[in-house]
């Protein structure tokens, strides 16, 4: 099953970053986020990536032509640095698809523009870049093909610390709450798909606009509530915090990390 995945957008909110380096290529520990997001998939067996480039698409490009698997693997070095032996790999198995879906391009574009990667799949995964999880895909996507929808995302809390209010018509507040507590829910991306998403899309239009109130219309659309562990890299905070989590052997997301360390000490 192939996984395409957003890695095209100019990134405006991690200016600072996004001036220098694409959004996903943005590093979290000694890898960028876009590789966290396709270790992920990795680790339940998926390992065949359409990348729908845009922005800054040479630097994606030149990361993975350039690839240094020593920077996160263990390995023997010997015979005075001239014979150099990995014991273990990250992306041996990896099948990655570079596709340029244009600069400007919103995701519904990017997604046509790599139809022809995918269509002949019954099923396919899409995500974007810049959100981690713990979710357990290889379960949802055994409901999702038992469901016989066309589409699926994971539905999450927002950890964004804002507050919900309501008011009446004078502007009087009657009821404030953190966002976290509202009981509000937001698309976390993760997407399945059956091929058939692609007759819900017109020139143009917007993923998570037109094509998903047209499925939403025939029922055709469902969402996997997820309270487990789930967070996007928007601002520089957010980042700072996924760093450190990160640094700190705390991130919930880093399933294949987790099961190593397990192996090790059992």
């Amino acid at each position: 099953m192939k996984v395409v995945l957003f890695c095209g957008g100019l990134g405006m909110r991690m200016r600072d970053h996004s001036e220098i380096l694409p959004k996903p290529m943005i590093h979290i520990g000694y890898r960028p986020i876009l590789w966290h997001v396709m270790k992920y998939y990795a680790h339940f067996g998926y390992r065949d990536f359409v990348l729908c480039l845009g922005y800054k698409a040479d630097v994606i490009k030149k990361y993975f032509l350039q690839y240094d698997e020593c920077i996160t693997n263990d390995f023997v070095l010997s015979h005075g640095g001239k014979t150099l032996k990995l014991l273990n790999r990250d992306i041996e198995d990896w099948n990655i698809t570079f596709v340029d879906t244009g600069l400007l391009s919103n995701v519904g574009q990017r997604l046509m523009a790599v139809k022809e990667h995918v269509q002949d799949d019954a099923m396919f995964l899409a995500n974007y870049t810049d959100g981690l999880t713990d979710l357990p895909i290889h379960l949802i996507i055994e409901r999702f093909a038992r469901s016989g929808k066309v589409a699926c995302f994971a539905s999450v809390k927002p950890r964004a610390s804002f507050h919900m209010i309501e008011s009446d018509a004078n502007g009087v507040v009657k009821r404030i709450e953190h966002i976290k507590e509202s009981g509000a829910r937001i698309n976390g991306g993760y997407f399945i798909f059956r091929r058939e998403i692609f007759n819900y899309i017109r020139d143009g239009e917007e993923l998570v606009e037109e094509p998903f109130h047209r499925l939403i219309a025939e029922d055709q659309l469902i969402a996997y509530q997820h309270d487990g562990f789930w967070a996007c890299m928007d601002t520089f905070k957010e980042w700072q915090e996924l760093e450190e989590m990160f640094a700190g052997g705390r991130a919930p997301w880093a399933l294949w990390r987790n099961e190593l360390v397990s192996r090790k000490a059992g």
